[in-house]
């Protein structure tokens, strides 16, 4: 997707395409994921600008497992490319996160988002 303020935004729709979007997720990038399993890894590509967090943020609680099951307010965590490793005997699209920030998105804000 493109935000706003046009900034390219990108998401994984399987594990497989998971993967493929954290192997490109540069150090320094912003990357989500809700709380619970279930969601696309969400990917902001180059430096955020106003607004790039909450819509990525948003886009990642509505096509999450979460949102469609729960139809509440939803966790999303926030965190750096370089936060992110895998080892393993981490299944395919699954990643551990170092250290991250939690956002939470609103039922308001993912019902009221169009894109």
């Amino acid at each position: 997707m493109i935000t706003d303020s046009e900034t390219l935004v990108l998401a994984g729709k399987s594990a497989k395409n998971n993967e493929e979007l954290v192997e490109q997720v540069g150090k320094d990038e912003e990357v989500f994921h809700t709380a619970a399993i279930g969601s696309p890894f969400v990917n902001i590509k180059g430096k955020a600008k106003r607004g790039d967090l909450k819509e990525a943020a948003t886009f990642c609680a509505k096509y999450s497992k979460d949102w469609k099951k729960n139809k509440k307010d939803v966790f999303v965590h926030r965190f750096k490319g370089k936060e992110i490793y895998k080892d393993k005997s981490m299944k395919l699209g699954t990643f551990g996160i170092k250290k991250f920030k939690v956002i939470k998105v609103k039922k308001e804000d993912i019902q009221k988002w169009q894109q």
